[in-house]
């Protein structure tokens, strides 16, 4: 056993002051796991289990040993007394390895109760630690499949975390203390996201994504000679979008068995859209790196945390996520290094502003002394017009293509934008400005809004309420219809006006590159961009081309097919879920406390050197703009 476990349990036992209360600690990934026969110090130590994570800094669990237990079918008799009917409880499962029973409700709160009154009372009763979880509103294959493998494998679970809790807690490397940073994917680009953090103690991901839009550059540069899978501590992921998380299966089919580090939303979308990746590449013939073996390993050895919450992942570093407004349980990574060594914050992809669906991101930090900031709109150019134009922008396109009698395509990332232009489409239809044609959503995009509606503590304060409030539906099903076959997209397209919300975003695969085969010959129909096209993608390509008997040459079965474009071709900013131009140079004035320096990615060349130097002369902070492959000394 290290030192550094016997000081944390010689602390426990110090600060509760009666060692023979806990019979077994243990650390499960990051955080402490006491276990105690006391039944009454059991039920009522809420108080003792607070002071204990205060003075120790880490998240502290309690469980009564498990022969205590009540049995199963007793405890779910006493559950469902306690509980009220009108909470719609939706199952109740008991997890005899953690000591847990979650129940899973529509309505939650009253589940919980008033103060945690019931949940107080169920822990009393039974001696096991309730989990509430929220049943989705919508129907939703990949949560139900999710939740059922994380139940059948909860024995896994508990003797992974148990050894990166070793792991983590092991003694600290003596000598020189440094820290530096290795752009592994993701510099002077936009895509393919990964960068190694690494000190004398500690070597650490921040994301590990693909490039969606490149056959040549599509993977992380994981053979640069600094990265060393065996000795890597864990991955941290900021959000589930692929350019950040599409390569993490790989990881794990070359031998990782460490933790990836998450928000609860972002596991959920991630494991959604790479199984949706793996199924569109099978359907296209494509080759891709992993199978669903390595996707399902990766969920296996995800630790999530909450915004906030402090936790230890290795001898060395503390993490701690904020919300970055970007898309749902999208995080900021702040790492703190060493005994006040080093303070890292790497945004990820982040927006400055509120939209309909998330908070602005958060821009105060106990320290910082460096700042990995994205520029994907850091060009002088990249300033977006104000939500209320783009929105107006948006139906006006739209009411001119039904006036045309045509059908409106509108590419949107499952994860993000589709929502967005959801919530928008509705609020027009509502006020009558938008008539009620059929909008039909093809691809992801009824699975993320499932997902939406799990996570309500994630969202602005206007969708918590929504979804809270019981007569309301985030995404009405009488607006949006889900397409469930090629036959119907056929009879869509020939039975009038109509809106199509279809995957993906930058026409790379998915249904939208289907719809624009058959929709752009007719010059009635409209095909609106609403995302970030990134270069090489043929969303980009169209949206250069513009309309007017303009064509592009697209790779069908080996084949060249040439696809005339006669439909309009708009593009509408205002709609991002990045921080535009001045979000971005004003995050960097407003952050606290001010970095001693900036390092800049995800972005194209020239709009991340425009940015760095207007950063330089601006704010006068130091700000570099790394290649990948590239190392930076920061201490």
């Amino acid at each position: 056993m290290s030192n550094v476990l016997n000081t944390l349990k010689n602390e426990v036992h110090s600060i509760l002051g009666s060692p023979s209360i806990i019979t077994k600690i243990t650390v499960e990934g990051p955080f402490i796991a006491l276990y105690t026969r006391n039944k009454e110090f059991f039920v009522n130590s809420t108080e003792a289990m607070g002071q204990l994570a205060r003075k120790l800094k880490k998240k502290v669990v309690l469980r009564l040993e498990r022969d205590l237990l009540t049995n199963a079918e007793e405890a779910r008799r006493e559950i469902l007394n306690i509980i009220p009917k009108s909470a719609e409880v939706s199952s109740i499962d008991f997890d005899p390895v953690f000591g847990e029973v979650i129940i899973e409700a529509v309505k939650p709160g009253l589940v919980i109760g008033q103060d945690g009154r019931n949940l107080l009372k169920i822990k009393r009763t039974t001696l096991w630690n309730p989990k509430v979880i929220r049943t989705p509103l919508i129907k939703s294959d990949i949560v139900s499949s999710l939740r059922n493998f994380l139940k059948r494998n909860t024995a896994k679970r508990f003797k992974f975390l148990v050894s990166t809790g070793k792991r983590i807690y092991r003694d600290k490397t003596l000598g020189n203390k440094w820290v530096r940073i290795i752009g592994l994917g993701g510099f002077r680009e936009v895509g393919r996201s990964c960068i190694l953090v690494q000190s004398n103690g500690s070597n650490i991901l921040l994301d590990c994504g693909i490039n969606l839009a490149s056959s040549r550059n599509s993977f992380p540069h994981l053979d640069a000679p600094e990265f060393d899978v065996d000795k890597l501590d864990g991955v941290i992921l900021t959000h589930a979008h692929l350019d950040h998380c599409g390569f993490v299966p790989f990881l794990y089919k070359y031998g990782y068995r460490g933790p990836v580090y998450c928000t609860e939303p972002t596991r959920d979308l991630m494991m959604l859209l790479l199984l949706d990746y793996l199924e569109v590449c099978r359907k296209e013939g494509r080759q891709v790196p992993f199978t669903t073996r390595e996707v399902e390993q990766a969920l296996l050895h995800t630790i999530t945390l909450n915004y906030n919450e402090v936790a230890t992942i290795s001898p060395d570093v503390k993490l701690t996520f904020y919300n970055a407004g970007h898309v749902l349980g999208s995080a900021m990574i702040h790492l703190h290094i060493g005994e006040g060594l080093h303070n890292v914050v790497y945004t990820g992809d982040f927006k400055f502003k509120e939209s309909l669906l998330l908070e602005q991101s958060e821009n105060v930090f106990p320290r910082i002394e460096t700042l990995i900031m994205e520029s994907t709109y850091g060009a002088r150019g990249d300033i977006l017009p104000p939500r209320e134009t783009s929105e107006k922008k948006l139906i006006l396109t739209i009411l001119h293509t039904i006036k045309k009698g045509g059908c409106t395509l509108i590419p949107v990332l499952a994860l993000g934008r589709a929502q967005e232009v959801m919530l928008v489409l509705e609020k027009y239809i509502r006020q009558g400005i938008l008539p009620e044609i059929p909008i039909y959503i093809d691809g992801l995009m009824a699975e993320a809004m499932a997902i939406h509606t799990m996570y309500p503590s994630y969202l602005s304060k206007r969708m918590k309420e929504r979804i809270l409030d019981s007569s309301s539906d985030l995404f009405p099903s009488d607006i949006f219809t889900k397409v469930k076959s090629n036959e119907a997209r056929l009879d869509m397209l020939e039975g009038g006006p109509c809106i199509i919300l279809a995957t993906s975003g930058m026409l790379v695969g998915g249904p939208s590159v289907e719809y624009f085969k058959k929709m752009a010959g007719d010059k009635r129909n409209t095909i609106i961009f609403v995302s970030y096209q990134v270069e090489g993608t043929l969303g980009r390509t169209v949206q250069r081309q513009g309309k007017g008997g303009r064509v592009v040459v697209l790779d069908e079965n080996d084949k060249a097919k040439t696809i005339e474009i006669k439909m309009d071709v708009e593009s509408i900013e205002g709609f991002s879920g990045h921080s535009d131009r001045l979000q971005l140079l004003s995050f960097c004035g407003k952050i606290k406390p001010r970095p001693d320096s900036i390092i800049l990615t995800h972005g194209e060349r020239k709009k991340t050197l425009d940015l760095a130097s207007s950063i330089r002369s601006l704010l006068r902070i130091e700000t570099l703009s790394p290649s990948n492959l590239e190392a930076e000394r920061l201490v």
